[in-house]
């Protein structure tokens, strides 16, 4: 799978700035049929801005172990991550919610207890990603 992502910023409703880092090229992911269920684990911190430093340098290992994990375990792609306004979401769509849950369990278990909150939605249609790609992608540029 190719590892394609942009970053644009968007506003909350309240006006503080959020972050979307939004996956580029997860067609065959869509069309496939199977990743049918949306999974979003969110983590609120202090603030209505930014993370500090320290949640942000550990919100980094846990993208990355989910990256690590998820490339060795293909049942979830993960295709946002939202920072700003007091909270970080990362979105995945996955096959199986028990499986997902297994392998996010293993993917953290190395880092400190996490403040997450994990939240499981029906969407085979891919309606959130359809929504937050249509108002912040932006394209790869011939220079990339």
């Amino acid at each position: 799978m190719s590892d394609i992502w942009w970053t644009a910023p968007t506003e909350a409703e309240n006006g503080n700035t959020i972050l979307v880092t939004g996956r580029d090229d997860v067609d065959r992911f869509r069309a496939s049929g199977k990743h049918v269920y949306r999974v979003e684990v969110t983590w609120r911190y202090d603030g209505g801005g930014m993370p500090g430093r320290a949640d942000a340098e550990l919100m980094e290992q846990a993208t990355d172990a989910l990256q690590a994990a998820l490339r060795r375990d293909k049942v979830a792609v993960m295709t946002g991550i939202y920072t700003g306004d007091g909270q970080r979401d990362w979105v995945f769509y996955t096959k199986s919610l028990p499986v997902f849950n297994t392998i996010l369990n293993r993917a953290l278990a190395a880092l400190p207890a996490l403040p997450i909150v994990i939240e499981a939605y029906s969407d085979p249609d891919w309606a959130e990603y359809s929504e937050m790609r249509a108002a912040t992608y932006i394209p790869p540029s011939d220079d990339d």
